[in-house]
C-alpha cells in the first residue's frame, strides 16, 4: 500500500492536497516550487501597478460624457451661465435615477465667449471626438454657425436659442418656444389690450435681425389687423447708447416698444429708454427672462416691462395635471434659485437628450438620436407637452407661450396672459 503524506507548501490552493513521498516527486518540486513563486510574485506587481495606474476595468465604468458648448463669458454671460446650471441639475437628477442604462453622465461644457467663430472652432473639436451629440450654445448666432458645421452628418446638436428654425433634413434641434411663435404671442396680447402703435427696435447682430422678421410676421397677420408700426429702428450691439434713436420713437408718440436683443446689450437699453423719459410699456426678447439680470437693471427698469415665457411661469394654481410633475421636478432641482428662462433653456432639451439615450443605449448613431426625436410625441417637460411629428426640430408651439410682466416690487415674473397670448384680464 502507498501512504501518502500531506504536503504544505506556499501556494495556498494547495494546502490541502496530498502527494506521494517519492523521489520523483521531490525532483518535479525542485523545479516548479521556484517558478511557483516567480508566478506569484509577477502576478502580485501586476495587480499593483493596475491599481495605482487607474487603468480602467472596463469603458462602460466611466461616466458617458455629453459635450456642450455655452456662452459663459461675454455678452450673453448671463444666460450661459444658468444653462450651465440646467445642466448640472439634469447630471445629477440622471445619475440619482439610474444613469443611462446604469452608466453615469457627466456634461463637459466649453466657453464660446459668446462669439460664433469660437462656437464653430469648440465644435470642431468635439466632433473630433465622433460623438453622437453636442448641446448649445446660447444665442442664435453662435446656433446658426454650429448647424452649419452639423446639419449634413451630425453629431446631433440641441441649440439652447429659440431663434433659429431647423427643418427636418438637419441634425439641429432648437429649444423652447419659438421666437417667431413668441413675437405672435405679444403683439396679440398687444392688440387685444388696445395698443396697437408700436415701434420696433432690434440689434443688428443675428438675434436681432430673426426677431425684425418675426415682428413683421406678426404685424401681418390678418387677426392683428389694426395693429401699426409707428418706428423701426436698429443699433449695433457694442453700443454705448442708443440715444438717437430713442428720441426718433418717441417721436412717433407710440403706445409700446419692442425692444429686442439679449444680454448686456439690454442694459444699455433699458438705461437709455430711462434717459430719455419714455414711459410706455416695453415688450423685450425673451433672452432677457433672468432673475439677476433683472436685478442689475433695477435703478433704470421700466414700469411695465413685457416678455414672453413658458408653461412654468404660470401661476402655479393653474398648473395641473401631467404638467406639474415635471416642473415640481424642475423647481426642486434648481433649489435655492428661481426658475427663470436661462435655466429652462437647458433643462427640457437636456431632459429630453438623456431621454433618447435612455431609449437607445449608449451606441447610439446621431442618426438614430435624431430620428428618435422626431418621432417624439406627448413628452411632457416644464414648457409643455411636446410634439416633434411636425418637423419643426422644436415640439413646442404659440399655444405653450404665455406673456409675463416684470413686478420689480416682488423681484418676480408674473403671468399677465393665458397661454396663447389673450390677456387674464
Amino acid at each position: 500500500m502507498v501512504r501518502f503524506t500531506k504536503y504544505i507548501g506556499n501556494d495556498a490552493s494547495n494546502q490541502d492536497g496530498y502527494f506521494p513521498p517519492s523521489d520523483t516527486f521531490r525532483q518535479l518540486e525542485d523545479v516548479v516550487t521556484p517558478a511557483r513563486s516567480r508566478l506569484r510574485r509577477l502576478a502580485v506587481l501586476t495587480a499593483a501597478v493596475i491599481a495605482t495606474s487607474g487603468f480602467p476595468a472596463s469603458a462602460a465604468d466611466e461616466p458617458y460624457e455629453i459635450n456642450a458648448v455655452l456662452s459663459l463669458t461675454g455678452s450673453a454671460a448671463f444666460l450661459g451661465n444658468e444653462e450651465k446650471q440646467a445642466l448640472e441639475a439634469v447630471e445629477k437628477i440622471t445619475n440619482a435615477h439610474g444613469g443611462i442604462r446604469g452608466r453615469k453622465i457627466r456634461f463637459i461644457v466649453q466657453d464660446d465667449q459668446s462669439n460664433p467663430q469660437i462656437a464653430v472652432q469648440l465644435t470642431r473639436g468635439v466632433m473630433d471626438k465622433h460623438v453622437p451629440v453636442i448641446l448649445g450654445s446660447s444665442l442664435v448666432a453662435q446656433c446658426n454657425a454650429m448647424m452649419a458645421v452639423v446639419k449634413d452628418s451630425g453629431p446631433v446638436q440641441y441649440c439652447f436659442s429659440p431663434g433659429i428654425h431647423p427643418d427636418r433634413s438637419t441634425y439641429t434641434f432648437s429649444s423652447s418656444v419659438s421666437t417667431k411663435d413668441l413675437a405672435l404671442l405679444m403683439v396679440r396680447y398687444f392688440h387685444k389690450k388696445g395698443w396697437n402703435r408700436i415701434a420696433v427696435m432690434t440689434s443688428t447682430d443675428a438675434t436681432g435681425q430673426d426677431a425684425e422678421r418675426n415682428f413683421d410676421a406678426a404685424f401681418a397677420a390678418p387677426e392683428n389687423k389694426g395693429t401699426q408700426l409707428v418706428a423701426r429702428e436698429h443699433f449695433n450691439p457694442s453700443d454705448v447708447t442708443v440715444a438717437a434713436q430713442l428720441q426718433r420713437v418717441k417721436a412717433t408718440n407710440p403706445q409700446v416698444l419692442v425692444a429686442w436683443t439679449t444680454g448686456t446689450p439690454f442694459g444699455t437699453v433699458l438705461r437709455d429708454i430711462a434717459g430719455a423719459g419714455l414711459d410706455i410699456p416695453i415688450g423685450a426678447g425673451n433672452g432677457n427672462l433672468i432673475y439677476a439680470q433683472m436685478k442689475q437693471y433695477t435703478k433704470f427698469l421700466p414700469k411695465e416691462l413685457y416678455f414672453g415665457g413658458v408653461q412654468y411661469f404660470r401661476d402655479p394654481k393653474d398648473i395641473r395635471g401631467p404638467l406639474r410633475t415635471p416642473i415640481d421636478e424642475f423647481d426642486k432641482a434648481i433649489a435655492p434659485s428661481k426658475p427663470d428662462l436661462g435655466q429652462g433653456l437647458g433643462f427640457d432639451a437636456a431632459m429630453i437628450m438623456v431621454d433618447a439615450l435612455r431609449h437607445l443605449g449608449t451606441n447610439a448613431t446621431a442618426a438614430q438620436i435624431r430620428d428618435y426625436i422626431d418621432g417624439m410625441h406627448g413628452y411632457i417637460g416644464t414648457h409643455g407637452v411636446y410634439d416633434f411629428r411636425a418637423g419643426d426640430h422644436r415640439g413646442l408651439g404659440v399655444g405653450n407661450a404665455v406673456v409675463v410682466r416684470y413686478d420689480a416690487g416682488k423681484e418676480l415674473f408674473v403671468p399677465v396672459s393665458k397661454p396663447g397670448g389673450d390677456p387674464l384680464r
